[in-house]
């Protein structure tokens, strides 16, 4: 079957969209703000101008999809400027990367990464996606729950001094995480807006992401040169990597493979959950041996690595099950239906041109990319060597558009300034915002699966223990609490 797919995705037509479609997204992903859900969304009625075949639809779209995830992590990497939330966790080790003159090794670990998450979930897709989309039609709201209070002990791993700023930082993210409408109530219920129309809908991901992490480079930048000891960006060292950088990030970057086509398969997870989850298992594989939160290339080849793996794992439930993995397979799912294409369980054998035409079309979309990034990534990185003085004015200009173009509103700008105030001030007060913006990421799925748990069990708190899956998912969050602690101790008996 997957060959019939590459019979498929290699006639002419379907290769000239991959390329174009990983080109675009790769751009799109550069841009904070537009992402690769606007662009689809903007490309959609070009597309049916054209009257493409479903099959050929949604290989351009998908190639749209991941190309927007090496995308991002180019301007995460050199301006600390995250395209989206998921891309929040590769600023966290490749900004620092940059400023130590490590950008081209940086983007180099970037391409490497993308490349094999990507390629190595396809055969993952290939050869699980039935048994998979059977184990995602049994995940309920009770076992959400607790996969979201997994994947939030995480935020232990993220306290480079104090524990306590970790937790203020991560209670902070979810305290925005409840303003807006509370969806489960009756009629909607508006909470936190403290009378303010614009916050009915809530605080974007992007608006505070790029506010916490792009406006703040900005005001410490003016900070530092008002008084006198302005930052400089060290000299570009080798592009290339070396042989040791790679071995040491292979298993990191199979195992957040693994992770993120695991969490991609879940419908409303998502890359950014897969992201944070495989930094903070490298972070913990690494112990007292990483250098995480300073620039360490493995930092860098873990969230990238399950970045696009969880791309590829959101095409199982949009495919298999109809139900889209995220937003961006939201609109897709929109755009097969106007199309006449209805996705379900018997898609494989149905509509085997359009699951493994698409399946095939991954490899030669990742193929395309690689070739097309590495060569840049000496061009890219030297946008470092752009003064200082020019870039940062720069890295706001890019910020205002990219906000402002979410929703055409002032307000959000002004939002984006204050979280860039904030920002500003937990940086200089050593308070990280790893754990806010996980935080802001879980809190309304926390919630709302919590919520929904109780009202389908009519409130009896044995539906977040009773079934395998959630027994399992404890077993790992309390592994997940303990295990540090247990080998800080061992380590410190064997000394």
């Amino acid at each position: 079957m997957l060959l019939h797919g590459f019979s498929v995705a290699l006639s002419g037509l379907n290769v000239f969209l991959v390329f174009i479609g990983v080109f675009l997204g790769t751009i799109i992903g550069m841009l904070p703000g537009i992402g690769p859900i606007n662009a689809i969304a903007i490309l959609f009625p070009i597309v049916l101008q054209f009257e493409l075949t479903p099959a050929s639809a949604l290989i351009f779209f998908a190639g749209i999809f991941y190309g927007s995830q090496y995308g991002n992590s180019i301007s995460s990497i050199l301006l600390n400027v995250p395209g989206t939330s998921s891309a929040a966790v590769t600023c966290i080790d490749g900004n620092p990367l940059a400023k130590q003159g490590r950008a081209g090794s940086a983007l180099a670990m970037s391409a490497v990464a993308s490349f094999s998450g990507g390629v190595l979930s396809i055969f993952l897709l290939v050869l699980f996606a039935p048994l998979l989309s059977k184990l995602a039609i049994d995940f309920g709201p009770a076992e959400y729950f607790v996969l979201m209070v997994c994947a939030f002990t995480a935020l232990t791993s993220f306290s480079h001094g104090s524990f306590i700023k970790a937790v203020f930082s991560a209670i902070l993210g979810l305290a925005i995480a409840t303003v807006g409408i509370d969806e489960l109530s009756f009629g909607g219920m508006r909470r936190f807006t403290f009378g303010v129309e614009e916050l009915g809908d809530g605080i974007d991901f992007i608006v505070v992401v790029i506010g916490v992490f792009a406006i703040s480079e900005v005001f410490l930048f003016l900070s530092d040169m008002s008084s006198g000891a302005v930052q400089k960006v060290a000299p570009l060292k080798s592009v290339l990597l070396s042989l040791k950088e790679l071995k040491d990030s292979v298993a990191g970057i199979l195992r957040s493979c693994v992770t993120g086509f695991l969490v991609g398969v879940l419908p409303g997870a998502g890359a950014t959950i897969a992201s944070f989850l495989a930094y903070n298992t490298e972070k913990k594989m690494a112990g007292d041996k990483g250098n995480f939160g300073k620039g360490d290339l493995r930092g860098v080849a873990a969230p990238e690595s399950a970045n696009n793996s969880s791309a590829v794992g959101s095409f199982i439930p949009l495919l298999v099950l109809g139900v889209p993995g995220s937003e961006t397979t939201a609109v897709m799912l929109a755009a097969l239906i106007t199309l006449g294409v209805t996705p379900g369980p018997t898609m494989l054998t149905d509509q085997p041109d359009m699951f493994w035409g698409v399946a095939a079309s991954m490899f030669i979309g990742n193929m395309v990319l690689i070739v097309l990034n590495l060569p840049l990534v000496k061009l890219l990185a030297k946008i470092l060597l752009v003064p200082r003085w020019i870039l940062m004015p720069l890295i706001a200009i890019l910020s205002i558009v990219g906000v402002y173009v979410l929703n055409g509103s002032e307000f959000d700008l002004l939002l984006m300034l204050i979280f860039g105030v904030i920002g500003f001030i937990m940086r200089k007060t050593d308070f990280p915002l790893a754990p806010l913006i996980l935080g802001l990421v879980l809190g309304g799925l926390i919630e709302v699966n919590f919520r929904r748990a109780l009202t389908y069990s009519y409130g009896e708190f044995s539906t977040f223990y009773d079934s395998p899956i959630t027994i399992g998912l404890w077993l790992i969050t309390l592994f997940s609490l303990v295990a540090p602690f247990a080998i800080r101790k061992l380590k410190n008996r064997s000394q």
